[in-house]
C-alpha cells in the first residue's frame, strides 16, 4: 500500500468514525440548547443596536436643541419683564 493510499483510507476511517462520535451529538444538543436559551432571552441583534443608538444621538441632540431654545425664550422673558 503506498502511503498516500494509506493517509486516505486513515482520512477516510477518522472522518467515518467522526460522523458516528456521540461528540456530534453532543454538539447538537449544546448548540439547540444555546439557541433555546438565547430565545429566551430578550436579545436583539447589533443592526437593530446600531440603529437605536442613532435614534437616541438624535433624541439628545434634540433635547439639547430644545433646552437651549428654552434658556434664549426666559432670557427675552426676563428682559421684557424689567424694561
Amino acid at each position: 500500500m503506498k502511503p498516500s493510499e494509506l493517509f486516505q483510507d486513515l482520512q477516510t476511517k477518522i472522518s467515518d468514525l467522526l460522523k458516528n462520535s456521540p461528540v456530534k451529538d453532543i454538539e447538537q444538543n449544546i448548540k439547540t440548547m444555546l439557541t433555546q436559551g438565547f430565545a429566551k432571552l430578550d436579545l436583539v441583534t447589533r443592526e437593530e443596536f446600531e440603529i437605536q443608538t442613532q435614534v437616541l444621538a438624535r433624541t439628545r441632540a434634540m433635547v439639547e436643541e430644545l433646552a437651549q431654545r428654552i434658556t434664549q425664550l426666559e432670557r427675552e422673558l426676563n428682559a421684557t419683564k424689567t424694561n
